[in-house]
């Protein structure tokens, strides 16, 4: 299939076109109108520091629904022992620079100045959020990622300490479920997403969720 370079316009190809590993076009920006326009058609930007934007759409999706997130005996126990404190955008910032920054020590990472600068102007309009865990007032876990209608396109999360991402995880989803999101949007499968509830499904159910 022809990969689509994007120019000016706000616009991107058909998601349908993408190719088997998910790779539908490149170039254009990440200003705010192409990134709500993307998130809204399934696609988002991933590429590395010096490559032209890549924009991704795979076919087989990874969510987690909010109401069947996995709460394993050992995190019931953590959640009730007050070890953690949770709070919902209180430092955007701080959880998107530490997703940043533990990435760039241990694998390199995806998220450059201005994937950091494009996600901050997200969640200044209110497009975008996060999930802050402390311990001993130290910010130790996080997560963020896009809201657009009644779905949350998770981005990356990030732990310094265990059970720190877990705990962020457990506290997005208890709270989409209570503002009634259809789902938390992973992109792809990993085993830590599959212990916590995690399930593939298919272009055609994920569209149809799509349609908030």
């Amino acid at each position: 299939m022809t990969i689509y370079k994007l120019d000016e316009r706000i616009a991107f190809p058909y998601p349908e076109y993408a190719e088997e590993d998910g790779l539908l076009a490149v170039g254009g920006d990440l200003s705010m109108d192409r990134l709500l326009l993307a998130y809204e058609n399934g696609i988002f930007p991933w590429y590395n520091e010096g490559e032209e934007i890549l924009w991704w759409c795979p076919k087989e999706r990874y969510i987690i629904r909010p109401d069947k997130v996995h709460i394993s005996k050992t995190m019931k126990r953590i959640i009730n022992s007050g070890e953690f404190k949770v709070t919902f955008n209180n430092d955007f910032y701080g959880v998107i620079t530490s997703c940043k920054e533990i990435r760039e020590n241990e694998e390199g990472t995806w998220i450059t100045d201005d994937m950091r600068n494009a996600y901050l102007n997200l969640f200044n309009n209110g497009y975008a959020s996060s999930v802050e865990v402390y311990k001993d007032e130290e910010l130790v876990g996080g997560i963020y990622g896009v809201k657009i209608g009644k779905c949350f396109f998770g981005e990356s999360m990030f732990s310094r300490v265990s059970n720190g991402s877990k705990m962020a995880l457990i506290a997005l989803c208890e709270k989409l479920e209570e503002e009634d999101f259809k789902f938390l949007d992973c992109q792809f499968h990993t085993e830590h997403l599959e212990s916590m509830g995690g399930e593939s499904i298919n272009w055609n159910e994920f569209t149809g969720m799509l349609k908030y």
